[in-house]
């Protein structure tokens, strides 16, 4: 959702200039997870809970010790009632952390789980295509029928046999 991502990109900014680190990005992924509950989402928003409740409440549920930059942009998503905002918040600081580390997140979606060594191989093989380091994440894609398609940021590679009957469709369809 784009509005969401325009909403999340000042907090994570802010958090990052602020310090933020390894250690908040794992407090901040603790408050995203407890506060995409709909549950919580329901209690934020009744307007007879106040925000020190609400604050107490997620901090309680998520059971980390909260760093003060932590605690701050948590109090100041609640006061404007970005709560729901918090896991795409997350997710973009992640991003800026791994961005100045010069790490990418990788999604590889296979056809079929891939072992700890084969991975080892194919994550050294993209690190080489794309040009920096990878972390990657496993997907199993069953419609993918054979390959892999990676994604990395905003480029794909899709080595797929599905993209390939989709490519030899296309070309004796024109």
């Amino acid at each position: 959702m784009a509005e969401l991502a325009t909403i999340a990109r000042p907090y994570a900014e802010a958090l990052f200039k602020a310090g933020g680190d390894a250690a908040a990005a794992g407090q901040l992924s603790a408050l995203a997870h407890v506060a995409a509950d709909p549950q919580l989402l329901q209690f934020a928003g009744n307007p007879k809970a106040d925000a020190g409740q609400v604050f107490d409440l997620i901090t309680a549920v998520a059971k980390t010790t909260l760093a003060p930059s932590v605690q701050n942009l948590l109090r100041t998503v609640i006061d404007n009632g970005r709560l729901v905002a918090l896991p795409e918040i997350a997710q973009q600081f992640h991003a800026l952390i791994s961005a100045r580390s010069g790490v990418s997140d990788a999604m590889v979606y296979s056809a079929f789980p891939i072992e700890a060594a084969q991975l080892a191989d194919v994550k050294a093989a993209l690190e080489k295509r794309f040009g920096r380091k990878l972390e990657a994440t496993v997907t199993v894609e069953p419609e993918l029928i054979g390959g892999i398609r990676v994604v990395v940021g905003d480029e794909v590679l899709d080595t797929s046999v599905k993209a390939r009957l989709e490519a030899m469709k296309t070309a004796l369809v024109a």
